[in-house]
């Protein structure tokens, strides 16, 4: 090592001093940092950064290398929740005639395919976005409204 800086460090207090050995974070002129004993031990490094260093020092292996943890348990994917307009295409693919949005609802419900999180109109919610999806769609929609009301599965 050419010249040398060293760099600024507070002073430990008496229980760091009897726990850890006495050692000095310095600078090379190449901007590595190593970490040197006090006493005249070994030096360790070199580390890239001041970070790289001041971990070694707390116990960090000293090839400036972080400890790889243990690889984590990979949750299971969930079932994905088939929303309300695609249980209302299943149950319309199934029936044989067109349906209300109430009895949609309530066949979802048995088979269970779906199911409302707690509203008041689930059927309303329903027909709005069976209606939209007509008026965006057009021909290209799951649905196909048949009369005032009752819809069915666009084949």
């Amino acid at each position: 090592m050419s010249k040398t800086k060293t760099a600024t460090k507070k002073a430990p207090t008496k229980s760091a001093k009897a726990t850890t050995p006495a050692v000095q974070i310095k600078k090379d002129a190449k901007g590595r940092f190593w970490i040197v004993p006090k006493d005249g031990g070994a030096e360790q490094g070199p580390f890239d950064t001041k970070k790289h260093a001041l971990d070694a020092k707390a116990g960090a292996p000293a090839d400036g290398k972080k400890e790889s943890k243990p690889a984590k348990a990979k949750k299971e994917p969930k079932a994905k929740k088939v929303g309300a307009l695609d249980a209302a295409a299943q149950v319309l693919a199934a029936s044989k005639e067109p349906l209300n949005c109430k009895a949609m609802i309530e066949a979802m419900a048995k088979k269970g395919l779906w199911t409302s999180p707690g509203g008041k109109t689930p059927h309303a919610t329903l027909y709005s976005a069976i209606i939209r999806e007509i008026a965006l769609k057009g021909k290209e929609s799951r649905f196909v409204k048949k009369d005032r009301g009752q819809f069915a599965a666009n084949a």
